[in-house]
């Protein structure tokens, strides 16, 4: 089961969430969600455990515990959903800003 964490404290690791989670049961895998531009976390991620009895008694014990002094929200991650590719480039085309007048 894929398990989505909100409310993390910045200083939250990866390896913090295999700590706290792997009391419940073992994990798959486990990724705090960092920002591309500053490195920095995001204050979210995901663990994804192996057997969801202990998914599931996971998310019952640790939603709305305090965890590195901040509340933290668990639930089951839903799955992805197909929306329209986000494009960053402020709709500059291919190359950036161009203008309408003719030369």
């Amino acid at each position: 089961m894929n398990i989505f964490i909100a409310g993390l404290s910045y200083n939250i690791t990866d390896n913090d969430l295999v700590d706290l989670f792997g009391e419940y049961g073992e994990i798959a895998s486990a990724k705090v969600i960092m920002d591309r531009e500053s490195g920095r976390s995001k204050g979210y991620g995901f663990v994804e455990m192996e057997d969801n009895t202990s998914a599931q008694k996971a998310i019952e014990e640790l939603n709305g515990a305090e965890y590195d002094g901040r509340v933290i929200s668990v639930s089951e991650a839903r799955p992805r959903t197909e929306g329209p590719r986000r494009n960053n480039n402020n709709g500059g085309g291919r190359g950036g800003f161009r203008s309408r007048e003719r030369y």
